[in-house]
C-alpha cells in the first residue's frame, strides 16, 4: 500500500516531464526499448614453429537494441563493428573473408579497407519477435540454437559454432522463419523455414522437444541444403554428473554441391560434466564426437575461419576433449582444455577470466595447435596468445 506522500509523487510524475520522473527512484515506468552493448580491445601474437611472430589488434564495439510495440511484438537489432589492423591484413583476401555475409540478405559491409586497417559492420540479429499465448513466430536474422550438448552440436542445423572462436559469444545468426509452439510443461515443437536463392539453398527442418522422467529429449528432422536429416539428442543427469548427447544424418540427394563431393555422414556427440560444490568450484567435463564420414579442409587457416555446418565440426572421424576449470580467486576463474584427434593432431588452450569491476572484464587465452608431422595441425604447428578487455553498458 502507497503512502500519501508516495500518491503525490505519482499524481506529480503524471503531470511533470517524463525526465523529471525517471528521477524518482522505483516508480520509472517501463521504457518500451532497451539498449546496451560493450566495447571489447583484442590484441593476438601468432607464433608459429617456422616463421616470425604476428601481432593483430581488434576493437570491438557491440550494440543490442530492443523495441516493443506491446508485449506481443517487438523487433531485436543486434551489430557487430569491428576495426583490424596488423600483420594480418596483408593476407590475400582477408578483407573479402571479413566482409562475407553467408546469410539470405547481405548486412556485412567493410566501411574501411586499406593496406592498413580494415573496419567491417555487420547486423547478426535483426528479427521481427511475435508471440501470442503458446505461439511465437520470429522473422529475420535470429539465432536458432539447438544443440543439447555444450561443445559440439550435431543437432545444431542452423548456427554451429567453432572450439576456437572465443572472442564470439553470440555465434551468428540466420536468416530465418521460425514457428514455435509450447503444447505444454517442458515441451516444445518448432519448425524453421531458412531462406535461399533456391531449392538447394533454401533448408526446412522441425523439432519436438519434451521431458520423459526427468530426461530432456528431442528429435528433429528435415532438409539443410542439399541434405536431407533425421538427429535425436538428451540431457540430463546421472549420479550427480550431467550427461549431453546428440546425432544427427546426413544423407545428400545430389552428388556435388558448391564444387564439393557429397557424401551421406552421421554425426553423434556424448559429453559428460561434473560440478563440486566446494572451495574454489572445480568443474570437470570430457566429450567425443565421432563422424562418419568426415571432410578434408584445404589448410589450417581455411579450417579455423570458414563457417562450419553440424556435417563439418571436426576434420577427424574421432575427436576427444577434456577440460577442467576452477577459480583462482572469487573474481578469477581459470580453465584448461585439451582436444585430440585420431590423425595425431591435438589443441590445447588455457583460459583466465578476471571480473575488474561490475561491467569491466578481462580474459587471457593461449592456444597450441601440434601433432606429427603428417597430421593436421602438425604441418603448420603453432600459438596464439590473446588478451582481451571489455567494458559493457
Amino acid at each position: 500500500m502507497k503512502s500519501a506522500a508516495q500518491r503525490i509523487v505519482v499524481l506529480l510524475c503524471m503531470v511533470l516531464a517524463p525526465g523529471v520522473c525517471a528521477q524518482v527512484p522505483g516508480i520509472e515506468p517501463e521504457r518500451p526499448y532497451s539498449f546496451g552493448g560493450y566495447v571489447k580491445a583484442l590484441t593476438q601474437a601468432g607464433i608459429p614453429n617456422n616463421g616470425g611472430t604476428t601481432w593483430d589488434h581488434l576493437t570491438h564495439l557491440r550494440l543490442n537494441f530492443e523495441y516493443r510495440w506491446s508485449e506481443a511484438l517487438s523487433l531485436n537489432v543486434g551489430m557487430r563493428n569491428r576495426l583490424l589492423w596488423g600483420d594480418n591484413i596483408d593476407v590475400p583476401g582477408f578483407g573479402k573473408l571479413l566482409s562475407d555475409d553467408p546469410g539470405y540478405v547481405d548486412l556485412s559491409s567493410n566501411w574501411l579497407e586499406n593496406d592498413h586497417a580494415l573496419g567491417n559492420t555487420t547486423f547478426d540479429r535483426f528479427h521481427l519477435n511475435w508471440q501470442y499465448s503458446i505461439l511465437e513466430m520470429r522473422v529475420g536474422r535470429q539465432r536458432i540454437n539447438w544443440g543439447m550438448a555444450t561443445l559440439w552440436n550435431p543437432n545444431d542445423l542452423f548456427n554451429v559454432y567453432s572450439i576456437f572462436d572465443f572472442d564470439y559469444e553470440e555465434r551468428p545468426g540466420t536468416d530465418a522463419i521460425l514457428i514455435s509452439h509450447n503444447p505444454g510443461y517442458a515441451s516444445r515443437a518448432e519448425a524453421v523455414w531458412e531462406f535461399g536463392d533456391d531449392w538447394d539453398e533454401v533448408s526446412l527442418a522441425g523439432r519436438y522437444r519434451f521431458n520423459l522422467s526427468g530426461l530432456d529429449i528431442q528429435i528433429l528432422s528435415g532438409k539443410k541444403k542439399t541434405d536431407l536429416v533425421v538427429g535425436a539428442g538428451f540431457s540430463g543427469s546421472l549420479w550427480g554428473a550431467g550427461i549431453n548427447g546428440e546425432v544427427s544424418h546426413f544423407d545428400p540427394y545430389k552428388h556435388e554441391w558448391d564444387g564439393i563431393e557429397q557424401e551421406p555422414s552421421t554425426v553423434s556427440t556424448l559429453e559428460t560434466d561434473y560440478h563440486l560444490s566446494i572451495r574454489g568450484n572445480p568443474a570437470w567435463k570430457i566429450s567425443i564426437l565421432h563422424t562418419s564420414n568426415p571432410q578434408d579442409p584445404d589448410n589450417i587457416l581455411a579450417y579455423l575461419n570458414q563457417p562450419l555446418t553440424a556435417k563439418t565440426i571436426s576434420f577427424s572421424r574421432w575427436t576427444g576433449y577434456g577440460e577442467t576449470s576452477f577459480d583462482i580467486k572469487t573474481l578469477s576463474r581459470q580453465t584448461f582444455g585439451v582436444a585430440v584427434y585420431d590423425d595425431g593432431s591435438w589443441y590445447v588452450t588455457a583460459t583466465n577470466i578476471y571480473s575488474l569491476a561490475d561491467d569491466w572484464q578481462m580474459m587471457l587465452v593461449w592456444q597450441h595447435y601440434d601433432g606429427p608431422s603428417g597430421s593436421f595441425f602438425g604441418k603448420d604447428p603453432s600459438d596464439i596468445l590473446s588478451g582481451n578487455l571489455r567494458w559493457s553498458f
